[in-house]
């Protein structure tokens, strides 16, 4: 299928359930183009010094991370290119997107985190120490985020498509993306929680 110009898939969900992998897949198949803010993220942190749990935990006082973040892709809803966003709160900030909420349980995604040789920057001691961190992140993140923008990111009614990736590959994830985009653009419908 051709998509529309300037059509744009939002990919949120919990830390460690494949949003990176699967955006990566969407965009090397379809032709958008990628935007990651999980990596824009954990290059501030690094360049700050930090872990990514600090950096968040410094964002609640300092508005000044949150807006470089953020900046970097509020303005894509008015870009004519296609794009597929990898971030916690561009569902927000581009409301006309076809969001997407991947879920799926802490301890697989502990599991994908220790094992992703990309992530230098997130080293944990043991895996207790990283089931904690990750719980304590996603907690601090959805915290500010409901402070700040009042967006609930644990409220799935805000997304077009809530997948659970525990026992799914990446390139199934894909698919039932792509499905579900096609559905939504021809005005079709299609289950919204997978």
């Amino acid at each position: 299928m051709i998509f529309p110009q300037g059509t744009k898939i939002t990919i949120t969900g919990d830390l460690g359930s494949g949003k990176s992998a699967v955006s990566k897949i969407l965009c090397a198949r379809t032709g958008f183009n990628y935007l990651s803010t999980g990596q824009i993220q954990r290059s501030l942190a690094e360049e700050m010094g930090l872990d990514t749990l600090e950096m968040n935990r410094l964002a609640d006082i300092d508005p000044s991370i949150d807006e470089k973040i953020d900046g970097i892709f509020i303005d894509l809803g008015n870009t004519p290119e296609n794009y597929v966003v990898d971030s916690r709160m561009a569902w927000f900030f581009l409301p006309d997107s076809f969001k997407v909420y991947l879920k799926t349980a802490v301890e697989v995604a502990v599991d994908r985190i220790l094992n992703d040789p990309g992530r230098t920057n997130e080293t944990y001691e043991t895996r207790e120490e990283a089931i904690r961190k990750i719980v304590a992140r996603k907690q601090s993140e959805n915290d500010r985020f409901l402070a700040k923008y009042g967006a609930d990111c644990t409220n799935m009614a805000n997304f077009d498509l809530v997948i659970d990736t525990a026992n799914r590959r990446p390139e199934d994830v894909y698919a039932l993306i792509i499905k579900g985009l096609e559905s939504k653009i021809n005005g079709q419908v299609f289950p919204a929680l997978i």
